[in-house]
């Protein structure tokens, strides 16, 4: 009756989150709110406060968290948040639906639609030195995150202690994409006086 029930649940985005977080200890839902916020959650991941009180009632309801009992964290928080919360933890069926999901082969098979493909394939309607503020405008912004990202891995090194973990590997790849347009960038700022129109569009 269990197995079935987990079938008919539609897995999100933010419910693998939260079965990813709560299986490394038990949290409420402010706790696991504030640490997905430590951990910069919407630079890889689109979730919002709202989002991660849904799902865990929906994997609550279908199985996949428990209720357990944290006198630990419900002494550390009540003096400062109120009445005690329900603190929840990954059950075992919620282990197993995560896995399954992490099996799925659209993880490794999507590409990404960045905004700027989309701005420059209209650039050519623009005004004039519009696309020279534009990209002048996403070199800045580049230049900002990769700053950041750079102090981030700084700090994710120090608390891992190593080279080897996730996060490092993320922020790392973070921040090769970031150099990589930043260089790209540069390319077509130099090319752009010699912009022109296809020399043999279909007929």
């Amino acid at each position: 009756m269990a197995s079935a029930k987990r079938r008919r649940v539609q897995l999100t985005t933010p419910d693998l989150v939260l079965l990813s977080l709560l299986a490394e200890r038990p949290m409420h839902g402010y706790q696991a709110n504030a640490e997905l916020e430590r951990r910069e959650i919407r630079d890889w991941a689109a979730i919002s406060r709202p989002q991660i009180y849904y799902s865990l009632e929906k994997l609550l309801r279908g199985g996949m968290l428990r209720d357990v009992e944290d006198e630990a964290v419900t002494r550390a928080s009540s003096a400062a948040r109120g009445p005690e919360r329900r603190v929840f933890a990954t059950t075992a069926a919620g282990r197993r639906a995560l896995a399954e999901a992490l099996d799925r082969e659209n993880w490794a098979q999507q590409r990404e639609r960045p905004p700027l493909l989309t701005w420059l394939a209209l650039s050519w309607l623009a005004r004039p030195n519009a696309v020279q503020t534009q990209l002048a405008r996403r070199r800045r912004y580049l230049e900002q995150q990769l700053a950041r990202e750079r102090a981030t891995l700084a700090a994710v090194r120090a608390e891992v202690g190593h080279e080897h973990h996730e996060a490092v590997w993320m922020i790392r790849l973070m921040i090769a994409q970031f150099e990589t347009e930043l260089r790209w960038l540069a390319e077509v700022e130099r090319e752009l006086p010699r912009r022109a129109a296809a020399k043999h569009p279909p007929k």
